[in-house]
């Protein structure tokens, strides 16, 4: 579950219904269009029960997926698509297996648009996706293919700290300690750089995300580090 804090949700509200009014006034803009569809996922981060975050994946399916009918080679129609089924995936999970695979589709179809969409957002949703779910013959988590996409994001984004965060609570997870120490040290020093590069109000809630997870992954880090 997402660690994003309550107090940013009032700013994703107003970002999602100023994308709303933007889509209405042109309902023919592809950028409004999956702009549209970014604010539907984001402020979901933030629902506070499964109807409501539901509701608004379905928004974001719905506006997403019209999108890639009419504009099938523009990579957000298909990423932001991909994101939202991942939200309503949360909330169904009897019906989890048969959103997944459309979820993986599409952002497979972004990752070979744009692979560097959103700082290697396919790849690092992939590896999630491989990471978390149920392996064969319940779902299609994949360690390995977690790993490589895990991997890819890092070497297309370096800049970015959820990427390599993101890599590090799988080291964590998978307790493998050789990859745990280099990619800590790398993020130490990739950090006093970013925060200069994503600075501003769209990035506070992020910032905050990101800070809290960095002091958790050393603390469990020199744990694991200092087991034989």
């Amino acid at each position: 579950m997402p660690t994003l804090s309550a107090k940013f949700a009032d700013a994703a509200q107003i970002k999602l219904l100023a994308a709303r009014e933007t889509f209405l006034t042109d309902t023919n803009s592809i950028p409004a269009a999956w702009k549209l569809g970014e604010a539907c996922f984001w402020r979901g981060e933030f629902a506070v029960d499964n109807d409501m975050r539901a509701t608004l994946a379905n928004e974001g399916i719905a506006i997403c997926r019209a999108l890639t009918i009419r504009a099938p080679t523009v990579p957000e129609g298909h990423y932001y698509l991909a994101m939202n089924l991942g939200q309503l995936a949360r909330t169904r999970w009897l019906e989890a297996l048969s959103i997944v695979k459309e979820l993986e589709r599409n952002m497979k179809l972004a990752a070979g648009m744009n692979p560097r969409l959103d700082h290697a957002g396919p790849d690092r949703c992939l590896g999630l996706l491989y990471r978390d779910a149920p392996g064969w013959p319940l779902s299609l988590g994949s360690k390995s293919k977690a790993r490589t996409h895990l991997l890819r994001a890092v070497e297309l984004a370096p800049d970015f700290p959820e990427n390599r965060l993101e890599l590090i609570e799988t080291w964590l997870m998978w307790k493998e300690k050789k990859p745990l120490q280099r990619d800590l040290d790398a993020l130490g020093a990739l950090l006093p750089k970013a925060r200069k590069q994503f600075t501003g109000d769209d990035w506070a809630a992020h910032w905050d995300d990101w800070d809290r997870r960095w002091e958790d992954v050393q603390t469990r880090a020199k744990e694991l580090l200092l087991k034989k």
